[in-house]
C-alpha cells in the first residue's frame, strides 16, 4: 500500500474526469502532478499542486481548477476535506477510516514499503574498491556503508542489484606491496630492515611475511627483484584482499563480485574496449591544450593517443595511451565499464572518494559513449570522515601505519553504530563521527533515539504476550499524537521510491529519526493521558488495539535499518 500513490490516483482520475466533462482542455499533460505531504502539518494531510502545474498549459486560472477538482475529490469517502488555498494550492484532509486501514495494512502487508518502482532493472553498484596494499581505513568505511545502503535501497525498490568491488591490482602500487612484503619476509628471517619512502610499513604486513617465510622457507634470500616481484605480488595481493574481505565482513558488507584490474591487461580487453570506440570515430591523435594554470614554458606538447570525451559531456578529450606507447590510468578504466555495459547492466553507479571529483565527467563521457547513451551512469562522492574520541582528533592506528583502520572505528563501537552514523549526512557532506557522542543515550543521538523506539515496542510486546493479549491488526486511533504516528508510517513507501531514485540512502536514517520522534513523544502522552498507554491494564481487548500502532511502528523500523544494514534492537541496555 503507497497512500500517497493512491490518492494521486484519485486525483488523475478527478482531472481525467473533468477533461471528459470540458472543466479542463484535452491534451494535457498530468506526469507534474504531484500529491506530497504539506509544508506544515497544520494545513491537513496531503497537498497537491495540481492546479498550479496545469494552469499554465489549460490557459485557466490556477484556483479556477483548484476549486473544480476540490469538488469532485470531496465526493469519495477518502477524502473528508479539500480546500482551496492561496492562489490554487489544494489541501486535503483524510477520513479517520483511512489512518485506521493504514495500519492494518503495515501489518498484514509482507513487506509494507516494498516497491516494484524499480520494475527488476538490472543495476550494477560498485563500492570501496580500495587498492588492495592495505586494511580499509576509515575513508573506505563511509564509501563501504554508503555503497551497501544504496544497494539494499535499490532491491527493496525492486531493482535488480549486483555488489561489485573492483581490485585495483593492474598498477604500479602492488609492486611496491610486493616490495614492502619482500623486507617483511627478510625480517621473518632474522634480518634487520628499512623502510624506505614509497614502501608500506605498517605492522599488517608483518603476518604476511611470516606467512610468505612458512610458504617459501628462504628461496628468496638474497635474489634479484626480477626472480621474486612477481610471485610475491600475487601473493601479497591474495593476502590483502583476504584481508579486505575480512574488514568488510566486519562491516556487514558481502560483494558479489570482486574484479581484477589485472585480468584486462595481456587478454586484449582495454584494445578491444578502445576498438568500439574507434569504430565510433571517437579515438584520434592529437596534442592537448596545456592544462590550466601551466606556463607555456612548463609545458611540453605531445602527441598522444585521444579520447573524444568532449562529445559526450567532457571539459576536454582525454589521453587513452602515453607518447611511449603505455596505458594511460584512464584505458583500463573503460575497459572495465564496458565488460559492464556487455554484462547487460542498465544503470551502473560508481562510489568513489572525494578525492576523484575530477573523474567523473570523463568516465560518464566513456560510458555514454560506449552505450550509445543508453546506459547511465552516476558517481556518487563520499566526503572525507573526522573522528573525535574524548573531544580529541582520534589518532592513526600504529598497526596500519598511517591511517585510522575501518576495524578501529568497528572495534570502539560496533558496525550497527557506524553503520547507521555513516549515514545521517548526505554522502558529499563531510561527517564529523564523535566516539563519545554516537554512545551516548539521549534524543541528540539518532542511533540510540531509532534503536531505544524499536526497543520499546519489543518491550511492549513482551509485556502483552505476559498478559495474554490476543493480537489485532486494527487500531484505535483517536489522539493527535496517535494520529501523527499513523501520518508518519504512511510516509514510508513514498520515501523509499524517492530514495532509491535520488541515491540518496541517507533518507532513510532521516526518516526513521521522525518516525521515532514522533512514536516517542506519543509514548510520552501516555504519561499525562493513561488512555493513551499502549498496555491497558485489565483491558485486553483494549490493549491489543493500543498496541497495533506501535507494532506498526516496529515493521517500518525493522525495513528501514534493514536497508542501512543495522540489527534492530530488541532492548536496550
Amino acid at each position: 500500500m503507497n497512500l500517497f500513490a493512491d490518492i494521486r490516483t484519485l486525483v488523475i482520475d478527478a482531472l481525467t474526469q473533468m477533461v471528459s466533462e470540458g472543466a479542463l482542455p484535452e491534451g494535457l499533460s498530468f506526469d507534474n502532478v504531484a500529491v506530497e505531504p504539506p509544508r506544515d502539518a497544520a494545513h491537513g494531510d496531503m497537498a497537491t499542486n495540481a492546479a498550479m502545474v496545469l494552469a499554465k498549459p489549460a490557459k485557466m486560472k490556477p484556483r479556477d481548477i483548484a476549486e473544480v477538482l476540490a469538488g469532485k475529490l470531496a465526493e469519495d469517502a477518502r477524502i473528508d476535506v479539500a480546500e482551496v488555498a492561496g492562489p490554487g494550492f489544494l489541501n486535503l484532509r483524510l477520513s479517520a477510516s483511512v489512518w485506521t486501514g493504514l495500519v492494518e495494512a503495515v501489518l498484514a502487508t509482507d513487506g509494507y514499503g516494498r516497491s516494484a518502482v524499480g520494475a527488476g532493472q538490472k543495476v550494477n553498484v560498485e563500492y570501496v574498491s580500495a587498492n588492495p596494499t592495505g586494511p580499509l581505513h576509515v575513508g573506505h568505511t563511509r564509501g563501504a556503508v554508503f555503497g551497501d545502503a544504496l544497494a539494499s535501497l535499490l532491491d527493496f525498490a525492486g531493482h535488480d542489484v549486483t555488489r561489485e568491488y573492483y581490485i585495483n591490482d593492474g598498477g604500479a602500487q602492488v609492486d611496491v606491496l610486493a616490495r614492502s612484503v619482500y623486507l617483511r619476509y627478510l625480517e621473518a628471517h632474522g634480518q634487520e630492515v628499512a623502510f624506505e619512502d614509497g614502501t608500506y610499513p605498517g605492522d599488517y604486513l608483518v603476518p604476511v611475511g611470516q606467512a610468505l617465510k612458512a610458504k617459501v622457507g628462504d628461496a628468496y634470500i638474497g635474489k634479484p627483484e626480477s626472480e621474486w616481484l612477481v610471485e610475491i605480488r600475487e601473493f601479497a595481493t591474495e593476502a590483502m584482499m583476504d584481508l579486505i574481505r575480512e574488514d568488510l565482513a566486519q562491516l556487514g558488507v558481502k560483494m558479489d563480485v570482486f574484479f581484477s584490474e589485472k585480468s584486462l591487461y595481456g587478454t586484449g580487453r582495454i584494445e578491444g574496449a578502445l576498438e568500439a570506440l574507434t569504430d565510433k570515430g571517437l579515438i584520434y591523435e592529437g596534442v592537448l591544450e596545456p592544462p590550466k594554470g601551466k606556463k607555456p614554458e612548463d609545458w611540453e606538447p605531445r602527441e598522444q593517443t585521444l579520447f573524444k570525451s568532449t562529445e559526450h559531456g567532457d571539459d576536454v578529450d582525454r589521453p587513452v595511451k602515453k607518447s611511449d606507447g603505455s596505458w594511460t590510468y584512464f584505458a583500463p578504466d573503460i575497459a572495465y565499464h564496458f565488460d559492464k555495459v556487455e554484462r547487460g547492466f542498465d544503470a551502473l553507479i560508481d562510489v568513489f572518494g572525494a578525492d576523484h571529483g575530477g573523474y567523473v565527467k570523463r568516465m560518464k563521457a566513456a560510458v555514454s559513449a560506449l552505450s550509445d547513451g543508453r546506459v547511465p551512469l552516476d558517481i556518487k562522492l563520499t566526503q572525507l570522515v573526522k573522528l573525535y574520541k574524548n573531544g580529541e582528533p582520534f589518532k592513526m592506528s600504529k598497526r596500519a601505519g598511517t591511517f585510522v583502520t575501518l576495524r578501529d572505528v568497528v572495534d570502539q563501537v560496533g558496525a550497527d553504530v557506524t553503520r547507521f552514523v555513516m549515514l545521517t549526512r548526505k554522502n558529499d557532506a563531510p561527517l564529523d563521527f564523535d566516539f563519545d557522542k554516537v554512545l551516548e543515550q539521549s534524543k541528540d543521538n539518532p542511533v540510540f533515539y531509532v534503536q531505544y523506539a524499536h526497543a520499546r515496542v519489543r518491550s511492549v510486546m513482551r509485556k502483552a504476550e505476559e498478559q495474554g493479549v490476543t493480537l489485532t491488526n486494527t487500531p484505535h486511533l483517536q489522539d493527535e499524537a496517535e494520529l501523527a504516528v499513523a501520518k508518519k508510517l504512511a510516509e514510508w513507501p513514498r520515501l523509499v521510491e524517492i530514495a532509491a531514485r535520488t541515491h540518496e540512502p541517507h533518507r532513510i536514517a532521516f526518516y526513521l529519526y521522525e518516525l521515532a520522534s514522533e512514536f516517542h513523544a506519543l509514548w510520552n502522552r501516555g504519561n499525562d493521558k493513561p488512555e493513551l498507554r499502549f498496555l491497558q491494564d485489565g483491558n485486553n481487548d483494549s490493549t491489543a488495539a493500543k498496541i497495533a500502532l506501535p507494532r506498526a511502528v516496529a515493521v517500518v523500523i525493522s525495513s528501514g535499518l534493514g536497508i542501512l544494514g543495522v540489527t534492530p534492537a530488541e532492548e536496550m541496555r
